[in-house]
């Protein structure tokens, strides 16, 4: 597995919560599960009591986000410095899942955690892949949506750093917002054109009278 793969943890934890939209699907075992992915032996051990800490670990990572979003990427770079101090990982080179054309293992690196609880295996993962997104690529690469109420986290991997929305969804509604305010504004000027006009002509009537 790519250790760039682990990024997309941290983007899915925090994406389960909109805080504009008042909504949270992050309420059972099953929702903390789902995030795994299917087939990780991980996800066996979530108890009632990983909801919980799902739910913090989900906040200093969209903390992250927002520094980062927001140019402090000194802050940015703090938060996950301590969340990456608090839920280590342990590499492991490994080649169990992956053989080459010649029969021979693809030896790569894998992490393994040693955690105490699900939420701690989760958080080392997400927050070494986040580590590993930001350093490879800057942290200017960690985003949030710009289509409002939109908030989702993204990870810009477009070759112009000019991504602003979380998907092609969002992007949409902003352009066509955008587009809508554009013709408002103009068909406001153009009202005022009209009127300014028509003041003006009602102004030389009288003028010559």
């Amino acid at each position: 597995m790519e250790l760039a793969h682990y990024s997309d943890y941290a983007v899915r934890l925090v994406n389960t919560e909109e805080p504009a939209r008042n909504k949270d699907s992050l309420t059972s075992v099953d929702a903390v599960r789902a995030l795994f992915g299917t087939g990780v032996q991980a996800a066996r051990r979530v108890t009632d009591a990983d909801v919980t800490r799902f739910r913090n670990v989900r906040g200093r990572l969209r903390s992250v986000f927002e520094a980062a979003d927001g140019g402090d990427h000194v802050l940015a770079v703090d938060l996950l410095n301590s969340l990456l101090m608090e839920f280590p990982v342990s590499p492991q080179v490994t080649g169990h899942d992956s053989l080459g054309e010649d029969g021979r293992p693809h030896w790569h690196i894998h992490l393994a955690d040693h955690p105490s609880n699900a939420s701690a295996g989760y958080a080392a993962l997400a927050s070494f892949g986040l580590a590993f997104h930001l350093t490879e690529h800057g942290a200017d690469r960690l985003g949030l949506c710009q289509a409002p109420p939109c908030r989702n986290a993204y990870l810009d991997t477009s070759t112009n750093r000019s991504r602003r929305y979380c998907s092609d969804r969002c992007a949409t509604r902003a352009n066509v917002a955008a587009y809508r305010a554009r013709k408002r504004l103009e068909a406001e000027g153009s009202a005022r054109s009209g009127l300014s006009a028509e003041t003006a002509q009602e102004s030389r009537a009288l003028s010559d009278r």
